[in-house]
């Protein structure tokens, strides 16, 4: 059953918390738009064992995501620390779970857009990005990354790119997110909720 408003679903993994930090500043983003609002999912770790050993619910931030909060949002971010230039597994893992939706034409037309954190300043931030930007194309999504009407982009030292938004978190995961880095993360929410909202009609159309 749908909520009363359309919601972007912000899901991200995050292991030191720097990308959550981002997540939660991306869906205040989201929310700083009348008549929409942001749903904050992450997903578990994966194991190489096949036993399940983490609870259900985590024991703190977000809830973990199901198929249904991917088949009934407006719009999406991806959020992933990067592994040598990609995203992590946990997140990977995920995605690779939403054949049915891909068969269904669930996500065709809806926005989407990615954001990630790495420990150094060109630890494949970008490519990590194009990472999680390739399943979101197969789903036939619109990505919407960050114009350089964000002047940020031309003036950041630290994170920031037209892919998405980025942050450099330091070899230890914990630098918070500089001036610039949030205000580009929530530009990203923001652009993402506008084009939610803009789209909705022409996908309701096309039905």
């Amino acid at each position: 059953m749908r909520d009363s408003l359309p919601y972007v679903l912000v899901l991200y993994y995050s292991r030191h918390g720097a990308t959550r930090s981002m997540a939660e500043q991306l869906a205040a983003g989201v929310e700083s738009c009348a008549g929409i609002e942001a749903r904050l999912r992450t997903v578990p770790p994966v194991s190489p064992t096949c036993e399940a050993v983490d609870p259900e619910i985590p024991a703190e931030g977000a809830i973990y995501a199901e198929l249904d909060d991917l088949r009934h949002c407006a719009g999406l971010a991806l959020g992933s620390p990067t592994r040598f230039g990609n995203m992590a597994a946990p997140l990977k893992h995920f995605i690779d779970s939403t054949s049915a939706l891909w068969l269904n034409g669930t996500l065709v037309d809806k926005p989407a857009s990615a954001f990630t954190s790495t420990s150094s300043l060109h630890g494949g931030q970008e490519t990590t990005l194009i990472s999680m930007l390739l399943p979101l194309l197969h789903h036939g999504m619109v990505y919407a990354g960050l114009p350089y009407s964000e002047i940020e982009l031309m003036t950041t030292t630290a994170g920031g790119t037209p892919y998405g938004a980025s942050h450099l978190a330091g070899q230890r995961s914990d630098q918070p997110l500089a001036d610039a880095e949030r205000r580009l993360v929530r530009a990203q929410g923001k652009r993402l909720a506008r084009l939610a909202l803009a789209l909705a009609p022409l996908r309701e159309a096309a039905s």
